[in-house]
């Protein structure tokens, strides 16, 4: 965990994740989410994809596990996060997710993050997020 004086613009953090079958599904269990586009694989072929996608919030879920385990680390608050995503995410597709600390606010006690996700080379999810670290 980091005390907010330690942390410096430019700082960043990255977590990496091959999306399963079991991931899609359990993911839909928890969020009430079953669209055939990530549960059907025959709608799913037959859609825009040609194949079954991951839910996009499944990927962006993972900046929650950078910022509460690695920066700032456990006991910080999500504030805000913006997303747009720009491409679909496949079962057997690793995605790397990434914050870069962009500006601090050390009065209120504020850190804002670019955020994106990758698959390869290419960003599937881009936004930016505000975190608040408690004393």
């Amino acid at each position: 965990m980091y005390k907010l004086e330690d942390i410096k613009v430019g700082m960043s953090e990255s977590y990496s994740q091959t999306i399963t079958d079991s991931d899609i599904k359990s993911y839909a269990g928890i969020s009430g989410d079953r669209n055939p586009v990530h549960m059907d694989e025959q709608y799913a072929k037959e859609s825009r994809f040609g194949q079954r996608i991951a839910h996009g919030m499944l990927s962006s879920s993972f900046f929650s596990a950078l910022f509460g385990m690695k920066l700032p680390g456990p006991g910080c608050v999500y504030v805000s996060q913006n997303l747009k995503f720009r491409k679909p995410v496949y079962i057997g597709d690793t995605v790397t997710v990434t914050i870069e600390v962009k500006d601090i606010d050390i009065k209120n006690r504020r850190v804002f993050f670019d955020t994106y996700c990758k698959v390869g080379k290419s960003k599937v999810i881009v936004g930016s997020a505000e975190i608040y670290i408690p004393e």
